[in-house]
């Protein structure tokens, strides 16, 4: 095993050979422009350690990695147009950059491009891989629907909330893991814990996101800060600030997320002081902690060293404790 800044590295490098300019440019430039915009590579390197926790060089998986990377940059381009989001990593999201057609059609072009990076497997780790590509990326689309659902919705509860993020966010990182463990051809059991610890991991990220989207720094959150308050987006903030709420707050915070002020950022201050006022904001960082503890518990069932288990560990306090 590697510490993760190497696995960061080598996928970074075998990125590199992938965005090489392809015509026509204006298919394959956005494609690039959002790959090498770079990120936390957090999912690929998930399949890389992955591969790695059981015994087999990382190299087999980076193809996996790299379809999951991908996928995940897809989804990113597809949901920046339908929520009109400017920024991507502090750069200009690729519809505003070119188009909302091209980003439509670059985006379907990585949906493809993501799956053929399977077809360089043995049949059998292929089928297993496409199978849960495809079952993946379906739920991840079924989170999206849920997430704009809620836009409308004032009565969105917490167990709804989690399955959104479960699905729109979660299940890839499970998903990202049990790759690289059939790469591996791991057993069942190990396949199954080792989702299980990703997807209770992806659980506390999106939280995280929510988390920092209100009082991340702007220097380095690389989104727009408010951004899910400008788009009256149910967050497990918000639902936490209602729950805590009277009726006087909650029906003030209810009337701030049904505005649309052409200069939000008296909106966003009075929503962030809802939401620690109320006890919302720390309720959501103990329940970053949990779900993170949640995914180290997943690994005592794991026949693995404990010098393996540190490295995830320490992997998600990472996580836990970013600001980016």
């Amino acid at each position: 095993m590697h510490e993760v800044i190497f696995y960061q590295e080598a996928f970074v490098s075998y990125l590199k050979q992938f965005t090489k300019k392809k015509e026509p440019s204006t298919l394959y430039d956005p494609i690039n422009y959002i790959l090498d915009l770079g990120g936390k590579r957090l999912r690929p390197i998930l399949t890389l350690m992955a591969a790695e926790i059981f015994d087999v060089d990382y190299q087999k998986a980076l193809g996996a990695a790299l379809s999951i990377e991908v996928f995940h940059n897809f989804s990113l381009v597809h949901d920046d147009i339908m929520d009109e989001a400017p920024l991507r990593r502090g750069e200009k999201t690729v519809h505003e950059k070119w188009s909302i057609n091209t980003g439509i059609l670059s985006g379907d072009a990585m949906l493809i491009l993501a799956y053929q990076l399977f077809e360089n497997y043995d049949t059998h780790i292929f089928q297993s891989l496409a199978k849960l590509f495809s079952k993946t990326a379906l739920e991840v689309c079924e989170g999206q629907q849920y997430d704009v659902d809620f836009e409308t919705r004032n009565d969105v509860t917490i167990p709804e909330y989690l399955k959104m993020i479960e699905y729109k966010t979660a299940v890839l990182v499970g998903a990202a893991m049990q790759m690289g463990a059939i790469v591996a051809e791991a057993s069942e059991s190990c396949l199954k814990n080792i989702y299980e610890f990703g997807k209770n991991l992806g659980i506390a990220f999106q939280l995280q996101d929510d988390y920092l989207d209100a009082f991340g720094d702007p220097r380095t959150f690389g989104k727009q800060v408010g951004g899910d308050i400008i788009e009256n987006k149910k967050t497990y903030l918000y639902i936490k600030t209602l729950e805590f709420s009277n009726d006087l707050d909650k029906e003030s915070l209810v009337k701030l997320f049904s505005s649309h002020p052409n200069n939000p950022s008296n909106k966003i201050e009075n929503v962030k002081q809802m939401f620690v006022s109320s006890g919302s904001a720390e309720a959501t960082k103990k329940a970053i902690e949990t779900y993170t503890n949640k995914a180290f518990s997943v690994l005592e069932e794991l026949n693995i060293s404990e010098e393996k288990k540190t490295l995830l560990k320490d992997f998600g306090m990472q996580l836990m404790n970013r600001e980016v």
